[in-house]
């Protein structure tokens, strides 16, 4: 089943919105009406770890930092803050719960806090960058064509995906690249349910944010256990829910 919010978390949405000053879409570019929505292949059974804006991983690796992103180098400052609480410090995770939507609980993020990453890097890696426009489904459409050439312009900043774990479903925006591998377009846009090739994480295909590891309900924090379906989605698809009380729209970040 979709996650369903409370009564009370609905009464509460409207001053939310206000404060948030985001609740609608993205608007269409330029006018252009989106074309129907796909049905995108479902990924089943893949890992999932837990990564949150403002999170140091690893200070030695190049990509051990979400202080900045694939596609925003400024991700920390672009989203308001640490995505959950300063100790000693550090940026740490926190529980979500639909008590508030899941959001954090002692900032207001100017981003989407349902977001995640996938590991094709379509702007930084030489690989993906030179054939996304041959294997993302969405490259010819309305605001994506003639832009392949173009490295201010990312294919999958701000994407929709659908996640489901146990028979809940959450929705979140891809905002980062990873992990451990870039250019994995075979597992990514591939319609044969493969593999990830990253072989680290236990495997993981994606890093989901801690909203999302509340909405679906994870059973680690920051684990590398926890196992989710998704697929994309076009905006068209996605419903109204806690995801879309912010929604992502800024483009790259350089």
């Amino acid at each position: 089943m979709s996650w369903s919010p409370s009564r009370s978390l609905y009464r509460r949405l409207p001053v939310l919105c206000l404060v948030l000053l985001a609740c609608a879409p993205a608007p269409v570019p330029d006018g252009v009406p989106l074309p129907p929505g796909r049905v995108y292949p479902v990924h089943t059974d893949v890992v999932a770890t837990t990564f949150w804006v403002g999170e140091i991983f690893d200070p030695q690796a190049a990509d051990g930092s979400q202080e900045l992103s694939a596609y925003d180098s400024h991700w920390l400052k672009s989203y308001g803050g640490c995505d959950g609480v300063v100790v000693d410090g550090r940026c740490e995770t926190e529980r979500r719960t639909v008590a508030n939507g899941f959001f954090p609980t002692v900032m207001t993020p100017r981003e989407n806090p349902f977001y995640l990453d996938l590991p094709f890097d379509d702007l930084n890696d030489p690989d993906a960058f030179a054939m996304r426009a041959d294997v993302v489904p969405w490259a010819g459409d309305p605001g994506y064509a003639g832009r392949a050439d173009d490295r201010r312009f990312s294919y999958m900043k701000n994407r929709w995906v659908q996640l489901t774990k146990d028979g809940v479903t959450c929705f979140g925006q891809v905002q980062d690249a990873g992990p451990g591998q870039y250019a994995d377009h075979v597992y990514v846009f591939g319609a044969d349910d493969a593999r990830p090739q990253n072989a680290r994480y236990n495997g993981a295909g994606m890093d989901v944010s801690p909203a999302l590891n509340g909405c679906l309900g994870f059973a680690d924090l920051n684990g590398q256990d926890d196992r989710v379906s998704w697929r994309f989605v076009d905006d068209v698809g996605v419903p109204d829910g806690p995801w879309k009380t912010v929604v992502t729209t800024s483009p790259v970040q350089q």
